[in-house]
């Protein structure tokens, strides 16, 4: 008799949590357990995934750490754990339908479209050649199709084409690229292109795509139809069409986005470096903001008075269609709205709402279920720095350092995100807009639903900013419902949200320097130093108030404010200076009067309105048309000699008084030194004040950290400045790489002040 010792067979529950459904995570497992000899079964839950795998010990443990380590290329695993079960046999390794039920799983963000859907995109021998929806498990639509979990096809806005023979065959098949790929479609069961001009009868297909090449060509304006929502495009090297949307947009001088063709396109009108380029040809596919060549064949009109483009490249079939004739290799490609509106994302919609901006409609009939525009990134000594975090990014959560209780922060009013959060999740919205309009506001309604049936988070307590008058605010109150409504202080959010996302726990020194916030005694704040930690602040030091002279309309105006600054220094209105020059005559006294009298000039500290006011000052920019203009264009004419030297401010006790510095600009004003030198010697001027106030922090306190946070801090030039400075004074730095800087970021920030587990 024969004895073999056949190695213990056992059978483990292995459960895996984070962004693992709609990016091949089951047939992935199946493929492993296969490899493995395993048998047992595999399927999506609420929860997430599941698998129950036997057989030998080694096998099943290789199979808990390998589902880990091997995750396809679209997963983010955020957990695995195991659970004991009793050994039942078999041979066979199955994949089960989805079932629904309590739980959380992650949704993917959109992706753009893979290398292997593109090479069988630009193949005439296979049967997706040219088709515009070519998908698969490794990308394409995800969080804007999304109507409920789990993730199926019944569960998105595909789930009124069914599948072709050819395309359920591939759906069916754990070994093909588009297993339960939920947007899979061929020409056969597919949506359809579809073109609209008015007065003509509809084109479809190829004839849709003819026709919309030779409107481009010439030099028409189309509304396309992308993933989370209608574009405006034009051909962006042609200045009448530019003007001519720009026009029809309302808006003003604010930067175009534009797309080219590929990455050699796009090298032609910009510089790019190995980290933009990764991030340009990356999944997610933003608009990266990039240093325009000089002699680029882009209209001005795209990108008025701006050095940078944001560029991005085609992220979807329909974009490469869009270029594969002789014309344009480089479109403008805007939001589908007017300025200030939510973007256009149904085809009826569209062609109500757009009717006075574009000349035809370039649709098609799958639904987008939720809005969502292009991320804008840049790149900061190598390192991502987020602008608008949406497409590519949203609805992906941050992982919090502490706990938090099921809560809705509300955000800001300009840049709206709101954040939803629970346990150590934060899942932060796409891109909601300034909420200034209805339209905005019910864009902000749907958006929270959704958020609120994908996360399963079901919030305890809404946190808003403390000003008064933000309809944010307002919102969560009206819809309270009787939930505890908690404010935060506007630059407190700010520094906890960076402190968020780098999971830090303990007191920083905060630099929160932007536009505008409510502050705790009723005035302006914006240049605010504060030793921060997410239970409360100190304000070390602030910018010395000044009177914001009408308001807005002081913002509006940067050379009101430069004036309101030169008479708080004590330093007199010189007709030979530009900005006495851009605000002569019956303004000049209805200023003059106004401040002399304090009619309507709230008190402010804003590093913002600063920076208005040099570039004033230095003859940069007078009249800002969209939100930071004036620091935009002053930081994009910044030289880069190292030998200019700095301005110097004076601080005394907690004021943080501009004066030497404004005399020191009107000097050289005076004395006819260059825009770009002075825009140099005020930013270095700045982060050196920065390193100052940090040093003597440091030396009373006893904090080594610096978090930098607020709307100024897109400003590439002072973040590097800043950063290098603080370091090499022996600082550790933290500053956004997650979420935006800017308001946009600020939910995350009110998220983890007021609703922490303590």
């Amino acid at each position: 008799m024969s004895i073999t010792n056949e190695p213990e067979r056992v059978r483990s529950r292995v459960q895996v949590t984070g962004v693992v459904q709609g990016v091949g995570f089951r047939p992935f497992a199946y493929a492993l357990a296969r490899e493995l000899g395993l048998s047992g079964q595999v399927g999506n839950t609420a929860a997430g995934v599941i698998a129950d795998v036997e057989g030998p010990v080694a096998a099943v443990n290789a199979f808990a750490d390998r589902i880990r380590t091997d995750a396809p290329p679209l997963a983010v695993v955020s957990a695995v754990t195991t659970e004991s079960l009793p050994a039942v046999g078999g041979t066979e390794f199955t994949i089960l339908d989805s079932t629904t039920g309590p739980g959380r799983t992650l949704v993917s963000p959109d992706v753009a479209t893979c290398a292997d859907c593109l090479a069988e995109f630009s193949d005439p021998s296979d049967r997706r050649y040219r088709h515009p929806f070519i998908t698969c498990t490794n990308c394409g639509p995800r969080f804007t199709i999304i109507t409920g979990l789990p993730y199926d096809r019944p569960a998105t806005t595909m789930s009124g084409f069914p599948l072709c023979p050819d395309c359920a065959r591939e759906y069916a098949d754990p070994a093909d690229r588009r297993f339960h790929a939920q947007p899979i479609a061929c020409p056969a069961c597919g949506p359809r292109l579809q073109l609209v001009q008015p007065g003509l009868e509809a084109e479809y297909d190829e004839d849709a795509l003819a026709a919309a090449h030779a409107l481009l060509v010439d030099g028409a304006i189309l509304a396309v139809k992308g993933i989370g929502g209608f574009h405006l495009v034009c051909d962006a090297a042609d200045q009448a069409a530019v003007t001519t949307l720009r026009k029809r947009k309302d808006r003003g001088d604010k930067p175009f986005a534009v797309m080219a063709a590929d990455l050699d396109a796009a090298r032609r009108i910009v510089a790019v470096d190995a980290d933009e380029e990764e991030l340009l040809t990356g999944s997610r596919h933003p608009i990266v903001l990039l240093r325009r060549r000089p002699g680029a064949a882009v209209a001005e009109a795209v990108a008025p008075g701006n050095p940078d483009l944001g560029v991005m490249l085609p992220y979807t079939a329909l974009h490469q269609l869009l270029f594969d004739q002789p014309g344009p290799c480089v479109l403008v490609m805007t939001s589908g709205n007017l300025s200030g509106e939510p973007i256009a994302t149904a085809d009826d919609e569209a062609m109500t709402r757009l009717a006075g901006l574009a000349d035809a409609w370039l649709g098609h009939d799958r639904p987008i279920h939720v809005p969502c525009d292009d991320s804008v990134v840049r790149i900061v000594d190598g390192t991502e720095l987020p602008v608008r975090r949406s497409r590519g990014y949203a609805p992906f959560p941050v992982d919090l350092p502490v706990p938090v209780r099921p809560a809705l922060a509300v955000g800001g009013d300009l840049k709206n995100t709101f954040c939803l959060g629970d346990g150590l999740y934060a899942w932060l919205s796409a891109h909601v807009g300034d909420m200034d309009d209805l339209a905005t506001l019910q864009a902000f309604d749907r958006a929270e639903q959704h958020l609120e049936e994908l996360t399963g988070v079901r919030p305890e307590v809404l946190v808003t900013d403390k000003h008064p008058s933000y309809r944010s605010r307002q919102w969560a109150q009206l819809n309270a419902r009787g939930r505890p409504v908690i404010g935060v202080q506007h630059h407190h959010a700010h520094l906890a949200s960076v402190m968020a996302e780098h999971r830090y726990q303990g007191e920083i020194i905060g630099f929160a320097f932007d536009g505008t916030g409510y502050g705790d005694d009723g005035a302006v704040w914006g240049g605010e130093v504060l030793l921060a930690g997410y239970d409360g602040f100190d304000r070390y030091a602030h910018l010395k108030y000044v009177p914001l002279p009408g308001g807005d309309a002081g913002v509006r105006n940067p050379c009101r404010m430069a004036l309101s600054h030169l008479r708080a220094a004590g330093l007199r209105w010189d007709p030979r200076l530009p900005s006495v020059r851009a605000c002569h005559g019956a303004e000049l006294d209805l200023l003059r009067t106004q401040l002399d009298k304090d009619i309507a000039c709230a008190p402010t500290s804003s590093m913002g309105r600063l920076f208005d006011a040099v570039s004033s000052l230095a003859g940069v920019c007078h009249r800002a048309g969209y939100e930071a203009q004036a620091a935009i264009e002053l930081e994009g004419l910044a030289s880069s000699d190292q030998g200019l030297g700095a301005y110097e401010f004076e601080v005394m006790g907690e004021e943080i008084d501009p004066a030497p510095m404004l005399a020191a600009v009107v000097r050289d004003v005076l004395a006819g030194v260059a825009p770009g030198v002075i825009s140099a010697r005020f930013h270095r001027g700045l982060a050196g004040l920065m390193v100052t106030l940090a040093e003597r922090i440091r030396a009373a306190e006893g904090l080594t950290t610096v978090g930098l946070s607020g709307g100024v801090f897109v400003n590439k030039i002072l973040l590097s400045a800043t950063t290098s400075a603080l370091t090499d004074a022996g600082f550790a730095v933290l500053r956004h790489r997650r979420v935006p800087p800017t308001d946009a970021g600020l939910a995350l920030g009110q998220l983890a002040v007021a609703a922490r587990v303590r």
